[in-house]
């Protein structure tokens, strides 16, 4: 029997002894190394700390400079991070972009606006209490998907804004032998303001090699009145054309719900492990004139395997006269998760400030 080596992590496993080895990089130990945390002499909790000194919280955060990145850490593999935690102004969530490399990557396999890699893309506060991904009181961000990686990891927060932001983190990971089957993991954002007529919003497309589709996320802002959530999701995988291999029924219903979410006349939010539609922003009559929702779908028991290609679209469709179907210009943008075997196709370039906006 071969030694377990502390990977795919559960109740199952969690009695069982291996040889990998944690390690954690947070400010207070920015390389990881054993023995090495809390250090620092000089940090953002120097001045609170000036009469302890080193050991007492003096580097709990890092600033980052408008329109600089900062490298949050780099890890020699091989290993797997297994849980990232991070906090910082839910007004920077859009501007500040998550990036992760792996091995000798030269574009990076995840690549989101930090916020909306966390289910939290309206710049407003909101909870989940999923499985990949935990978001907790107030604006603690906190993802459980496994990555792995071979020779190396390497994460980087963007910052986007002219002005400079406070980050708080931790990446806990381990050191261990990473078995040949265990594919990489990617995220990709996509924004349509608006969905064109007529047209889809494409989560994502242009995946080439083989994998598995594992998680969608969408901020959706609703542009006209009545239900806006008839559109099916739609998966076109290896070689599909014009018609998908596999279609939802429609938009509430993929993300595990029904009948437009309408109990009582009222949307009621809901996070589960797997499926959620856990935000629901109202109109307030004054500044806020448009309906907003946060929904997850994470396929953690069902992925979506394909061999060679995939893309993955929705549509934005509500209703019109006579029984009759409208396709809606609503503001959509979506997270992709999955995970391939490398090399993967670069994502498409990270838009401007006025393009992330939430506005």
């Amino acid at each position: 029997m071969n030694a377990f080596n502390g990977l795919g992590m559960g109740l199952g496993n969690l009695a069982r002894v291996s040889n990998a080895v944690s390690r954690s990089i947070s400010p207070e130990n920015f390389t990881g190394e054993k023995g090495k945390g809390a250090m620092a002499s000089e940090g953002t909790g120097a001045h609170a700390a000036r009469d302890l000194g080193v050991g007492w919280k003096v580097s709990p955060s890092v600033s980052i400079a408008g329109h600089q990145e900062f490298t949050m850490g780099v890890i020699d593999g091989p290993g797997v991070i297994q849980n990232i935690w991070l906090t910082c102004s839910h007004q920077v969530v859009r501007s500040l972009i998550f990036k992760i490399y792996w091995d000798e990557e030269e574009e990076p396999s995840v690549y989101v606006p930090v916020g909306d890699f966390f289910c939290n893309g309206w710049g407003e506060r909101a909870l989940v209490n999923s499985l990949p991904i935990s978001v907790n009181p107030a604006g603690g961000f906190n993802s459980y998907w496994e990555m792995p990686f071979r020779k190396k990891a390497r994460i980087v927060m963007q910052n986007l804004s002219h002005e400079s932001t406070v980050l708080y983190y931790q990446i806990n990971y381990t050191l261990t032998d990473v078995p040949d089957d265990m594919a990489y993991f990617h995220a990709q954002w996509r924004r349509s303001n608006p969905v064109p007529y007529k047209d889809v919003h494409t989560i994502v497309d242009g995946i080439k090699g083989k994998g598995h589709y594992v998680g969608t996320y969408l901020a959706w802002q609703v542009n006209s009145n009545n239900w806006w959530g008839e559109g099916e999701v739609k998966f076109y995988m290896d070689g599909d054309k014009d018609y998908p291999t596999i279609c939802s029924t429609g938009t509430e219903d993929y993300f595990g719900g029904a009948w437009n979410w309408d109990m009582n006349g009222q949307y009621v939010t809901y996070s589960t492990p797997f499926l959620g539609m856990h935000q629901a922003i109202k109109a307030d009559g004054l500044y806020k004139a448009n309906q907003r929702f946060g929904m997850y779908r994470f396929h953690v028991m069902d992925p979506i395997r394909f061999e060679d290609d995939l893309k993955v679209t929705i549509q934005a469709l509500g209703w019109r006269s006579h029984g009759r179907y409208l396709p809606l210009q609503d503001d959509i943008a979506s997270v992709a998760y999955w995970y391939q075997l490398e090399p993967h196709t670069a994502h498409p370039p990270m838009p401007g400030m006025d393009d992330l906006e939430i506005i």
